[in-house]
């Protein structure tokens, strides 16, 4: 990762270096914090944030979710990411990272007394899973993690302690020589990836699991946007995983991810094993959008 010039750190514009926390912050001890990962990309008019307004969103909802009480309006969060595009001058596409957690103060479980702290990062940053895995496909390997069920996690929350699930299902994933890791949710059918959403083609329709076990997705609700657009047959259903190996084409969606080609699955290979024609097209549409090129999706676009 290279480093930005400042960050953005409870008002205030901190050097990178400099941007640091005591070490009994709470939410490096019991994991309650929540985050959003959003992208912003260099347009022909300029640096653009993809969907700021439903990104910061989500961010607000998932603290709700967590009980952690945000001390920071949506404009004023909106505001404060632009401000860090602005400051930082950077010259390619930026990942940015809002973050809202408990710092210093309290120790012990119950958190309410602990004062809430908000960041947001910036950084240039390409493919998440590489240019290669963009054009031509990735391994996948279905995780022996189960996705965190519903019982027992607040899944529709972005938050910091629902990730070691999948640090591990993504290590796993790739000691054993993928490069993504696909969880299954208790039942047994499939949730998501480790980081993103999953699709497969089969027959001309696009399918993609219903968000019960999922983060709801925005690069998800704009893939499915985009495929009705064209007049893609769609369902949102489960998903089993020998339905996976069967599939004509295989997807992965994400802010991080963007449209990324699954080619194998546990060494079952998806359709010719690259990437397929409808994830071509949707992919190609959502770099359109991303990057200002359709005019009908400008207005998801937020340009600095």
């Amino acid at each position: 990762m290279e480093k930005a010039k400042f960050i953005w750190m409870d008002g205030k514009l901190t050097p990178w270096d400099e941007a640091n926390v005591h070490i009994l912050t709470h939410t490096l001890h019991y994991g309650n914090g929540v985050f959003e990962g959003t992208r912003a990309y260099m347009t022909d008019r300029g640096l653009a944030i993809f969907r700021l307004r439903d990104h910061t969103k989500r961010l607000l909802n998932s603290a709700k979710i967590t009980r952690i009480t945000p001390p920071y309006s949506i404009k004023e969060l909106e505001d404060a990411q632009l401000e860090v595009l602005r400051v930082n001058d950077f010259k390619s596409n930026v990942y940015l990272r809002p973050l809202i957690y408990l710092g210093y103060g309290i120790m012990g479980l119950y958190h309410v007394n602990a004062p809430v702290k908000t960041a947001i990062a910036a950084w240039e940053w390409g493919s998440y899973l590489g240019d290669e895995g963009i054009e031509n496909g990735i391994r996948v390997k279905i995780s022996s993690f189960t996705r965190n069920p519903v019982s027992s996690t607040m899944g529709k929350a972005k938050a910091a302690a629902n990730y070691l699930n999948s640090q591990l299902a993504k290590y796993e994933a790739m000691d054993a020589g993928y490069e993504e890791a696909l969880l299954l949710d208790e039942d047994g059918f499939v949730a998501e990836g480790s980081g993103e959403c999953f699709f497969i083609v089969r027959d001309g329709v696009l399918i993609s699991p219903p968000n019960d076990t999922s983060l709801e997705s925005i690069t998800q609700n704009t893939v499915l946007m985009l495929a009705k657009d064209a007049n893609i047959p769609i369902e949102r259903r489960r998903i089993t995983r020998d339905e996976v190996y069967i599939a004509d084409e295989a997807f992965f969606t994400g802010t991080a991810a963007e449209v990324t080609p699954i080619k194998d699955v546990d060494n079952y290979i998806i359709g010719d094993g690259k990437r397929g024609e409808m994830t071509k097209q949707l992919q190609e549409a959502y770099f359109d959008v991303v990057y200002g090129r359709n005019d009908k999706y400008r207005d998801l676009l937020t340009f600095i």
